[in-house]
């Protein structure tokens, strides 16, 4: 079902499980007679965009499944988001997804004005008693996994990275790839750009381009448009957030995928309980958690490289193994 929404180009409103359904989403098994809960998505970019879809999907995916109803806004300016905040505060939105990256001092204030909703932000910061809860997107994990892959495959020793902006979860995942590759090949030299910006696949494919000049073989993308780089000029890449194989075939060899699920089902099932939201979700980004993991393509990924990452996996998983954590930013 519709929903017309004066923010945003386009909006969508699930309906609610019937009967006795049991839904589960992150842990949480809600009977069908439970009211799902309002959330709204505010995102500054189109959905399509690889970090906005992964949320987008998520609350698609709860709203089918009737445990949430979803509406949301894309293409929301900074000089607006503060206002659809307030927008959404105000039309009833039980919990608001989005990002204050690029608006923390005014999405923090919206929060304070309105004590009674839960705010759930893609945040540097930390959380804000009692209703501003913040998440990171921290598939560092899967990306580590991925570097072993590409320490194995690259021929120049040279590997390249492509990320929007240097804040602190870009600058642990791509650090993360580096350490994986450098088990592998401790003598592997990097190449990094920021293109600053999270949506612009020209602008990352130009710098993807620039360091094949330089003598890269694998570039990993944490912006779309780096596999177009990669696959113009013959050469492999790492996809991140979600599977680029189908997209690119023989260029990506492996992706780091993150889900936003779990995090929601945490936030929404504080929600549905009652229990205040300001904490910090990041941790269900673990791969304990489903929050991120690799895939790889078999036909370019040696098999005994692919036993190699699952045993590595396997060790992360169990707590055996901890990725180490690099925020700093990589030069």
């Amino acid at each position: 079902m519709k929903k017309t929404c004066a923010l945003t180009r386009r909006g969508f409103l699930g309906a609610a499980a019937a009967g006795t359904a049991i839904a589960t989403l992150g842990g949480w098994v809600r009977s069908g007679h439970a009211a799902p809960v309002k959330v709204a998505g505010i995102h500054t970019v189109p959905v399509e965009n690889a970090w906005n879809s992964r949320l987008h999907q998520a609350m698609l995916n709860a709203d089918k499944a009737g445990t949430i109803e979803y509406t949301f806004s894309e293409s929301v300016a900074n000089t607006d988001y503060a206002r659809a905040m307030r927008q959404y505060a105000e039309s009833g939105a039980q919990l608001i997804v989005g990002e204050s990256y690029g608006v923390e001092r005014e999405a923090r204030q919206v929060a304070k004005d309105y004590p009674e909703t839960a705010f759930l932000m893609g945040s540097s910061g930390g959380p804000q008693p009692d209703n501003f809860g913040v998440f990171g997107t921290w598939n560092h994990e899967a990306a580590y996994l991925t570097g072993i892959m590409a320490g194995h495959l690259t021929k120049s020793g040279i590997l390249g990275a492509v990320g929007g902006y240097p804040i602190p979860e870009v600058n642990r995942l791509i650090n993360a790839f580096r350490i994986g590759v450098r088990e592998v090949k401790p003598d592997a030299k990097f190449l990094v750009g920021f293109i600053g910006t999270w949506f612009d696949p020209p602008k990352a494919k130009e710098a993807g381009l620039a360091q094949i000049d330089a003598g890269a073989d694998i570039l990993f993308g944490e912006r779309i448009g780096t596999a177009d780089a990669a696959k113009e000029r013959g050469i492999l890449a790492v996809g991140s957030l979600i599977d680029y194989i189908p997209r690119y075939p023989g260029v990506v060899f492996a992706n780091a995928i993150w889900n936003f699920d779990p995090i929601l089902g945490a936030a929404v099932a504080d929600v549905a309980a009652g229990k205040p939201t300001g904490r910090d979700y990041s941790p269900y980004s673990f791969m304990k958690y489903g929050g991120n993991d690799v895939n790889y393509d078999p036909g370019i990924v040696p098999a005994d490289v692919i036993a190699t990452v699952k045993k590595k996996r396997a060790a992360i998983i169990a707590g055996e193994f901890e990725v180490p954590i690099d925020d700093s930013q990589p030069t």
